[in-house]
């Protein structure tokens, strides 16, 4: 089990739950991971249980890939990135006390391959883009397979914004947080979001129920 601390701005402090120890990690070279089913992939979104003191602004919902939601997951030319892809899922959540809300999404391929080949055309072609020119990089840790983060601007008016990417398995996960303030929104909050993300993403590739969250 792991325990870390965070803060987000006048939120209550909580900590990172993760029911399995050792935090989210490969398959121990037992093999390929497994391919998610729809209701896998709506189970590994963290919802209002995994997310204590968060309100849910969208329960986390699951769908067929299809040329709709390819557009929406995968919105730079012909849909790259979105190849092999079967199930596209999100779920969002907002925080009254600073203004803050965070989106969780995923798409779960047919293959690790499949996975792989679609990371650096996703990151590169789109969601790196997400929170600004000017972003900086930072260290997510051992999170996942390949992991990327970017802390910089989401909004109109220079509003604070992280997005993180990462794969894990057959998987690949974003996180975005945004906030009103400055100094709401930061890479140790990104961090643990990303984390128990792909931690929950381990779990249900490995036949479990996904456990991992944020408590108070």
């Amino acid at each position: 089990m792991i325990m870390r601390s965070y803060r987000w701005c006048a939120a209550t402090a909580a900590a990172l739950l993760l029911t399995a120890c050792g935090g989210a990690e490969d398959d121990g070279g037992k093999g390929q991971s497994a391919v998610l089913t729809k209701a896998q992939v709506r189970q590994t979104l963290p919802d209002g249980e995994a997310m204590t003191g968060w309100q849910e602004s969208a329960r986390p919902t699951a769908v067929a890939m299809n040329k709709l939601y390819r557009q929406q997951a995968c919105p730079i030319k012909n849909n790259a990135g979105c190849e092999g892809s079967r199930f596209y899922g999100v779920s969002t959540f907002q925080h009254d006390d600073n203004a803050a809300h965070i989106s969780f999404l995923i798409i779960a391929y047919d293959s690790e391959q499949a996975a792989r080949e679609a990371y650096d055309v996703l990151w590169d072609g789109y969601y790196s883009k997400r929170v600004g020119q000017k972003a900086k990089t930072f260290s997510l840790g051992p999170v996942g397979d390949e992991r990327d983060a970017l802390l910089g601007s989401a909004g109109f008016h220079g509003e604070p914004g992280t997005i993180t990417q990462t794969r894990v398995g057959t998987t690949l996960l974003w996180t975005e947080a945004a906030s009103a303030g400055k100094g709401c929104v930061d890479e140790d909050g990104a961090r643990d979001l990303a984390e128990v993300f792909a931690e929950r993403a381990r779990q249900a590739q490995n036949g479990e129920d996904p456990s991992a969250a944020l408590v108070g």
